[in-house]
């Protein structure tokens, strides 16, 4: 613990991470309030390893024992992973931070909760309530009123129309469409290029066109 500055931790050194952390760089540049100085924007994972893109990784216990302000983003996919790594960090002080690629889109009456990841070109609209720590992938959107949980992953080009309400814990697959007014139960998965046209269960999984429930 040798620096009192803010520290930034990216969860996760896998495929996601390595394309979040651009953007990630570009926020914290443009944000010298956050104190956060180059050298101290890392990868943290279970255990630390090899550098990766130029940024040390370093173990989740190494991370909440820095001196400073310790923020955080989780470059998880699965979302209740992405739940557990979060819990344990907001549990230990760290702070949760919305990271936005510079040509995603959020419109000024979006509500989005702490935690969220927006990649390129991924859109938020008018009146939309995101919960903590989405994951909206390259090309997703939100239309207007949709009401999403926390923990919430949408894949790419995800596609949700207006007035949905999606529960805690969701996944959405690549290319999934959801029909307008529908409610996704709090820890369903819809698969990718799935067109859902009817609400869905908590804990079911759909796929396909029209969208059909299968065992998981």
């Amino acid at each position: 613990m040798t620096s009192s500055r803010a520290i930034f931790g990216l969860v996760g050194a896998g495929g996601h991470g390595r394309e979040t952390m651009p953007f990630v760089r570009t926020q914290i540049a443009a944000r010298p309030d956050l104190g956060v100085d180059p050298d101290r924007i890392v990868f943290v994972d279970r255990e630390a390893g090899p550098d990766v893109g130029g940024h040390r990784v370093i173990s989740e216990a190494e991370f909440v024992a820095q001196a400073g302000e310790r923020l955080f983003a989780v470059a998880i996919g699965r979302p209740e992973t992405r739940l557990a790594v979060a819990g344990r960090l907001e549990a230990a002080g760290c702070r949760a931070l919305t990271v936005t690629a510079a040509t995603a889109t959020i419109l000024d009456s979006a509500r989005v909760a702490p935690g969220a990841l927006i990649a390129p070109y991924a859109l938020i609209n008018a009146d939309v309530s995101v919960g903590r720590h989405l994951i909206a992938n390259v090309q997703s959107s939100l239309a207007h009123d949709a009401v999403i949980g926390d923990f919430v992953t949408l894949g790419p080009r995800a596609c949700v129309n207006g007035g949905v309400t999606i529960g805690d814990e969701v996944e959405i697959g690549a290319g999934a469409l959801i029909r307008q007014g529908l409610t996704i139960g709090a820890g369903a998965v819809i698969g990718m290029g799935a067109v859902v046209v009817k609400d869905v269960a908590a804990g079911a999984v759909v796929v396909g066109n029209p969208a059909r429930e299968i065992t998981r």
